[in-house]
């Protein structure tokens, strides 16, 4: 079991700065303070393996609303 846990008022959003195609990589990077190539790389490699993971990346992108700040 994993001690983590995420700060009080901390929400997943798309990206405005960190950007390549809808920011939801680097949302997800930012949200989890992490390398953001990092979190492409992975999202490749299960597009690449899956072919459904192109599809949950434009569910996550309607999904998640983007960064307001």
């Amino acid at each position: 079991m994993s001690d983590y846990r995420v700060p009080e008022g901390k929400k997943l959003y798309r990206s405005r700065r960190d950007r390549k195609l809808l920011g939801v990589c680097g949302g997800i990077a930012e949200y989890f303070g992490v390398d953001s190539t990092l979190v492409r790389l992975i999202t490749i490699l299960l597009v690449l393996v899956s072919g459904s993971g192109f599809l949950a990346y434009f569910v996550a992108a309607l999904i998640m609303k983007e960064n307001p700040g």
